[in-house]
């Protein structure tokens, strides 16, 4: 199995707690960073979203300020441009999970919008830990664990190790207080085991088969955990 599924937002905007809709997507490094690495390693990759949608970048990602510069900007959205599966994805309900040797979801608002309640995805990622496949999950990503449930109905995620973005990057970003919920809540109101790491400084957690990253920066390190799982 050579191949690693990226479960990616195929939402383009978040809507706050005023009920603007703020433009987002999924974050341009979380995608790329892990990408190259996998790709390096020798592996395909396959993006699937909800409903097949092709996933819209966050500009915001694009920009200098969060890419160490104007050569880092232009490096990070050149990697875009030849990450060439984000433009024809999959959809969600078509995926074999067998197909693959591992599943990755990078971050971006988009996932507090749609896979956060998403139960396609969240059924998908619920197999993917059962499975004992190497799942990694990035800054916003984690999200997406909130839509998993065992049959009992309660979180297949509770009582994991794990990291996201926390409360605090959240308002330093600004968005804490225009949220309708904040990431990391939830996922200690669903019995995960948070962790925090300083603000904005790689942070990765592993937890059996499960690899969290608490940033965009951890994207990279948390790509490089999942390479050791898989050996």
């Amino acid at each position: 199995m050579s191949k690693i599924l990226f479960v990616v937002t195929g939402a383009d905007h978040w809507t706050l707690a005023d009920g603007t809709k703020h433009p987002t997507g999924f974050w341009a490094e979380e995608a790329v960073a892990p990408c190259e690495a996998f790709k390096a390693a020798g592996y395909e990759i396959v993006v699937a979203t909800p409903g097949g949608t092709v996933p819209t970048v966050d500009r915001g990602s694009l920009a200098p300020e969060f890419n160490g510069g104007q050569e880092g900007a232009d490096r990070v959205a050149g990697a875009l441009e030849s990450f060439t599966e984000l433009q024809r994805p999959i959809s969600l309900g078509d995926v074999d999970l067998d197909d693959y040797a591992a599943v990755f979801c990078p971050g971006g608002h988009g996932p507090m919008e749609d896979l956060a309640v998403d139960p396609v995805s969240g059924g998908l990622l619920t197999r993917a830990l059962e499975s004992g496949k190497p799942l990694g999950v990035v800054c916003h990503g984690p999200a997406a664990l909130l839509a998993a449930q065992k049959e009992d109905g309660t979180n297949p995620f509770a009582g994991y190790r794990l990291t996201g973005f926390t409360n605090a990057e959240e308002m330093q970003a600004g968005f804490a207080d225009k949220a309708k919920w904040l990431l990391q809540d939830r996922l200690v109101e669903f019995g995960g085991d948070f962790q925090e790491g300083e603000p904005w400084v790689p942070y990765v957690i592993v937890d059996r088969n499960l690899v969290t990253g608490q940033n965009p920066a951890s994207s990279a390190p948390l790509a490089a955990e999942l390479l050791k799982k898989l050996g």
